[in-house]
Formats: C-alpha cells, sequence, structure tokens
C-alpha cells in the first residue's frame, strides 16, 4: 500500500528503465503496450504538474520568488537521484524565474552536476529561511519530525506544498499554513 500514496511521480533506477524497456520492446516487435506507455507518460506529466501546483500555491507566479525544496532523491534513505522528480520540478520552478534553494539529508553531492542555479542549505531549517513557500518532495522521517512552528517563524511566506503528504492540511494550518497536499483537499 506504501507504493500506492498520492505523489509527485515515480524516478529511481529500476521501474522508470523497465518501463521504457518494456515499450522499446513491445514497438520493436509491433505489439502495442498501451498501459504502460501512457504510464509513463504520465509520470513525466505528473512531475511537470507539480512545478505548477507549487505556482497555484504562490499565488499564481513564482517569479522572483525563493522557493524551498525538502528531498532531491527519488525516495528516502538514498543519493540515488535517477529519475527524481525533484528534477522536473526544479527545471519547471527555475524556468518559471524562481529562485530554488534545497535541502537532502543525503542526496546533495549527487544532485549538484544535475542541477545548476540551486542553492544547497544545511538543513531544512536553512532551507527555508526567508522562503515564499515550501515543498516536501522526498518523504525523509527528519522531515516528519520538523518543528512547524520554527519552519513558519522563519519563512517569508507561510506556504507549505507537501507532495508526499507528510502532514495533515489541519496540522499544518494550525501552525498558520497556507497548505496544499496531493489528493487531498
Amino acid at each position: 500500500a506504501k507504493f500506492l500514496h498520492a505523489g509527485p511521480g515515480y524516478g529511481g533506477s529500476c521501474f522508470p528503465k523497465d518501463t521504457l524497456a518494456l515499450v522499446k520492446t513491445a514497438q520493436d516487435y509491433g505489439t502495442p503496450v498501451r498501459i504502460v506507455e501512457t504510464v509513463v507518460a504520465v509520470n513525466d506529466s505528473r512531475k511537470r504538474a507539480m512545478a505548477r501546483k507549487v505556482m497555484v500555491a504562490c499565488g499564481g507566479s513564482v517569479r522572483g520568488k525563493r522557493v524551498a525544496l525538502l528531498g532531491l532523491t527519488f525516495k528516502p534513505n538514498t543519493d540515488d537521484m535517477r529519475d527524481a522528480p525533484s528534477l522536473s520540478i526544479i527545471a519547471g520552478l527555475q524556468d518559471a524565474g524562481a529562485r530554488v534553494v534545497a535541502y537532502d539529508p543525503e542526496g546533495m553531492e549527487q544532485a549538484r552536476p544535475l542541477l545548476d542555479g540551486v542553492e544547497y542549505a544545511a538543513d531544512a531549517y536553512a532551507c527555508a529561511e526567508a522562503a515564499d513557500a515550501l515543498v516536501i518532495v522526498t518523504e525523509w522521517n527528519a522531515f516528519r519530525a520538523l518543528d512547524l512552528a520554527r519552519l513558519r517563524s522563519l519563512m517569508k511566506a507561510p506556504v507549505l506544498i507537501d507532495l508526499r503528504n507528510v502532514y495533515s492540511p489541519a496540522e499544518a494550518e494550525k501552525h498558520g499554513f497556507a497548505y496544499s497536499g496531493v489528493g487531498i483537499a
């Protein structure tokens, strides 16, 4: 059930490679696998849609805004950046004019060669400092135990976009955040 939670799309070393290989093999043999082709297309679209979700939560534009991202790797407890949703989300935000600052407990060194123009923070709280929005991209356990009151006091604007539904809307709103999750109100 854990793998069926709403989120910003899948990534990693195995599933993306395997789905693309299956599509290619089916095409080579003239046997379309429309379901798998659609899964690949929807996943790519989903990652781009998450950047638009951040823009909507920020009032329709992120131009000139500081957007803090927590989590860069495709899943927690790894430094693996292969096909990580954060890559597409950051590209979309930067294309829209955002200044992106990011923190990941293990993936920042692997992310550096893949991401231009991203500022890296020492921890989640430094990442949130003076941010116009905070986006949770990877559900690291450390991000489940954040001091929301402290985060709120550090931020320029109280906007929390939780792409992993780590926090409930009620909990975030109790701390003064405008909350946006995935698949929930």
